[in-house]
């Protein structure tokens, strides 16, 4: 009697959080349906629910110059502070030596740019041909492209991002053969190759590590850093927005910069949720696995919640399903 009394129990949870997460994304579908903008210029709207501005924006984090660490603006001798702790590095000759001569962005402006995040939403969404027809191209976190996922994310990449944690799980530190770690970039050509080292100091090594390899092996893909200075002012300004969350997610980031480089900044695979905004079919937290962020570094509702906003207001496009064919 009593473990069938603890069976019921346990029944009636489970049945409630499968309900709790099919409101959530059913209040979010309405929320879409709603703000739902997609003939608006992202020059275009002005609105009083949310004080955004693209000329606010660079001038207080100055992105084309200041996302990436250069030699220009990090000389020797220079410290970088960590964003993610209070300790410094000081720029020596060696480090010098590894950083981009200047800014690949400066005094650049581009038409369209594609920041394509890496939800389950995107799989069997037919937008890889739409994210390609971009003028730039941005992923996150070294994404797979291949085996059949062209179709839906595309292959075309100009910047890819890699969080140091990954050189640590997929290619052990760097610490033995190096050889498909090299291979694994392949796919992304000469694109720029975003590490986050200087968040943290435990990731300047490894970061470090990754960069010699790719000098070493000479592959085309071209490895930058980014600039924790960039990020303490990134997230100064988006909580000046009203976003309070610890880290900005690196789809926040590229968004950010995108914002600044691009007349017209649509995004694809951003979408927080468990369960599809359309049909209500579960998904995946990735459209290549199932592995879950910690909720302790981001806030990713509230992050989605402040890219709706600048969805209805004609500032950037967030693509949500599935995508019209003709690169359209």
């Amino acid at each position: 009697m009593r473990g069938q009394l603890l069976k019921s129990r346990f029944s009636l949870i489970i049945t409630l959080l499968c309900l709790g997460g099919l409101l959530t994304s059913l209040i979010w579908y309405n929320y879409i349906s709603l703000c739902s903008t997609p003939n608006l210029s992202a020059q275009s709207v002005s609105t009083k629910s949310l004080c955004f501005n693209r000329s606010n924006l660079s001038s207080k984090c100055h992105g084309l110059e200041e996302a990436i660490i250069t030699q220009n603006n990090k000389p020797v001798g220079s410290e970088i502070v960590y964003d993610g702790s209070k300790k410094t590095l000081k720029v020596t000759p060696e480090l010098f030596s590894i950083f981009m001569k200047e800014h690949p962005f400066s005094n650049k402006t581009l038409d369209t740019c594609a920041v394509v995040g890496n939800g389950g939403i995107l799989i069997n969404s037919s937008c890889g041909e739409m994210i390609d027809s971009a003028q730039f191209v941005i992923r996150c976190n070294l994404p797979p492209l291949a085996n059949g996922y062209e179709k839906h994310v595309g292959i075309k990449t100009d910047l890819v991002t890699a969080n140091p944690s990954i050189f640590n799980y997929r290619f052990g530190a760097l610490n033995g053969p190096r050889h498909p770690f090299v291979e694994s970039l392949r796919r992304y050509g000469n694109s720029l190759l975003l590490i986050h080292a200087f968040s943290f100091s435990a990731y300047t090594a490894v970061s470090l590590r990754a960069i010699y390899t790719i000098n070493d092996f000479e592959s085309p893909i071209r490895p930058v850093f980014l600039n924790p200075e960039y990020l303490k002012s990134l997230h100064l300004f988006w909580r000046s927005q009203g976003l309070r969350e610890n880290r900005l997610s690196t789809g926040l980031i590229t968004t950010s910069l995108a914002l600044e480089l691009c007349n017209n900044v649509h995004l694809y695979g951003f979408w927080p949720f468990s369960n599809h905004p359309h049909d209500l079919h579960n998904l995946t937290n990735h459209y290549y696995d199932d592995m879950q962020a910690k909720k302790q570094f981001h806030a990713m509702p509230a992050e989605f919640d402040l890219l709706m906003r600048l969805h209805s207001q004609g500032i950037l496009r967030l693509h949500l399903g599935d995508c019209p064919t003709g690169g359209k």
